[in-house]
C-alpha cells in the first residue's frame, strides 16, 4: 500500500496573505506608487492637484526618496529581520497600522498643512525602526543595529525637510534630501556588498565572485565619509577628491564580483548592472563639483538608476524566494528590468547626448520608469496577496 504525502490542511493556509509578512504589502505599496508618482507629479506640476508647502521638483524628490525608497527598505529589512534573529516582525493588525502611517504621509505630503505632514512622515521610519530595534535586541543581533540607526537618521533627515521648508531651521530644503540619498546609499553598499556576491556564487557556477577586505572598508568607509562631508558642507576641491576616490573603490568592488559571469541570469546579472550605477554616481558628482555636467545628472544616476533597478531586482528576487516560488527571472520580470535600465539611461545620458531635446528625454525616462513599475505592480499583485506556494507561513 503505497501513502500519498500529506499536503497542509487547508484550514491552515490562509486564502489571502498580504498582511502575514513585511515585503508583501510594502512592495505592493511601493511597486503602485513609483509608477503612478511620475504622473502625478505632472499633474502637480500643471496646477491639477492644487499647491501644496512643497514645490514640485521638492514634492517629487521627497516622494521618490521618502515614498518608494523607505517603503522599500522597510519592506526588506522586516522580512530579512526575522531571518537574522528568528524573532517575529511585524504582521496582521501592527503591519496594517504602518502601512496606513505610510499612506497618510503620502496624502498629507500634497495638502497645505505642513505640521500634520511633518509629523506624520517622521513618525514612519522612527516608528518602523522601533518595531526592527524589538527583535535585534531580543536576539542580541548586534550586527545588525546599524539598521535601527539608519532609519532613524532617515526620519531625522525628512523632518528636517519639513522644518526647512516651514523656516524653523536655516537650512535649505535639499540639504535633507541630499543626507537622505547619502543614507540609502550607504543602506545599498552595506547590502550589495552581502548579497551580490553571495547570489552570483548560489545562482551563477563558477562564478567566483569575491570580496577582498581592503577594497570593502574603502568602499563602505568613503561612503561615510561622503555623509559627514555632506552634513559638513565641505568644499569643493575635497569633495571632489574624496567622490572620486569612492567612486574608484567601488569599481574595483564591483569588478571583483565578476559581473561579466552573470549575463545568462537576470535575476543576477540585474543586480550588477544596478550597483555599477553607484560608481557612476559618485563620478558624475565629482565631474558636477567640476563644472562639466549638471549636477541633477548625478542625481538621477542614484536615483533612477541604482535605486530604481536595485530595488527592483531586489523586490522581484526576495518576494520569489519568500513566497516560495522557483528563484528564476521570466519575460515579466527581464521587462521591468529593461524598462527601469532603460529610464535610466534616457534620464542621465539623454541630455548629455541631445541637450535640445532635454524635456523629451525627460517624458521619455518618465514613460519607462512608469511602465516598468506597472508592470511589476501587475505581476507581482496576486504573488503578494497569495500564500506560499510550499504552504509555509511568511
Amino acid at each position: 500500500m503505497r501513502i500519498e504525502p500529506s499536503s497542509p490542511p487547508t484550514d491552515r493556509v490562509p486564502a489571502w496573505a498580504l498582511w502575514q509578512l513585511g515585503f508583501r504589502p510594502f512592495y505592493l505599496a511601493a511597486g503602485t506608487f513609483a509608477s503612478l508618482s511620475v504622473a502625478l507629479w505632472t499633474l502637480q506640476m500643471s496646477g491639477w492637484l492644487g499647491r501644496s508647502y512643497l514645490d514640485a521638483p521638492a514634492w517629487h524628490a521627497h516622494e521618490m526618496l521618502f515614498g518608494y525608497t523607505l517603503a522599500v527598505i522597510v519592506g526588506f529589512l522586516f522580512t530579512a529581520g526575522r531571518n537574522w534573529t528568528g524573532q517575529p516582525t511585524p504582521t496582521g493588525r501592527s503591519l496594517q497600522a504602518l502601512v496606513l502611517l505610510w499612506l497618510a504621509g503620502r496624502v498629507l505630503v500634497l495638502t497645505p498643512w505642513i505640521w500634520a505632514s511633518a509629523l506624520v512622515n517622521a513618525a514612519f521610519p522612527f516608528t518602523a525602526a522601533a518595531a526592527l530595534a524589538v527583535p535585534f535586541v531580543r536576539a542580541g543581533n548586534r550586527r545588525n543595529y546599524f539598521f535601527v540607526g539608519l532609519l532613524v537618521l532617515l526620519g531625522v533627515a525628512q523632518l528636517a525637510v519639513h522644518l526647512a521648508q516651514a523656516q524653523v531651521i536655516a537650512l535649505p530644503p535639499w540639504l535633507g534630501l541630499g543626507l537622505g540619498l547619502d543614507v540609502v546609499l550607504f543602506i545599498m553598499t552595506v547590502m550589495g556588498g552581502r548579497v551580490i556576491p553571495m547570489f552570483t556564487n548560489n545562482g551563477v557556477p563558477g562564478a567566483a565572485a569575491r570580496r577582498d577586505p581592503r577594497i570593502e572598508k574603502a568602499a563602505l568607509g568613503g561612503v561615510i565619509a561622503l555623509i559627514v562631508a555632506d552634513a559638513l558642507r565641505v568644499p569643493g576641491p575635497v569633495l571632489v577628491l574624496l567622490l572620486s576616490a569612492c567612486a574608484a573603490a567601488h569599481a574595483l568592488r564591483w569588478m571583483l564580483w565578476q559581473p561579466w559571469t552573470t549575463l545568462r541570469t537576470p535575476l543576477v546579472w540585474v543586480l550588477h548592472a544596478a550597483y555599477l550605477w553607484i560608481p557612476l554616481h559618485l563620478a558624475l558628482r565629482a565631474l558636477a563639483q567640476l563644472g562639466h555636467v549638471p549636477p541633477n545628472l548625478a542625481t538621477h544616476a542614484l536615483t533612477v538608476g541604482a535605486i530604481g533597478s536595485l530595488t527592483m531586482g531586489m523586490m522581484t528576487r526576495t518576494a520569489r524566494g519568500h513566497t516560495g516560488r522557483p528563484l528564476r527571472a521570466d519575460g515579466w520580470e527581464v521587462a521591468c528590468y529593461l524598462t527601469v535600465l532603460a529610464a535610466a539611461v534616457v534620464r542621465v545620458f539623454g541630455p548629455l547626448v541631445a541637450p535640445a531635446a532635454y524635456l523629451q528625454t525627460v517624458e521619455i525616462s518618465a514613460v519607462l520608469w512608469s511602465s516598468g513599475f506597472a508592470l511589476f505592480t501587475v505581476r507581482y499583485a496576486p504573488i503578494l496577496c497569495r500564500p506560499r506556494l510550499d504552504g509555509q507561513p511568511g
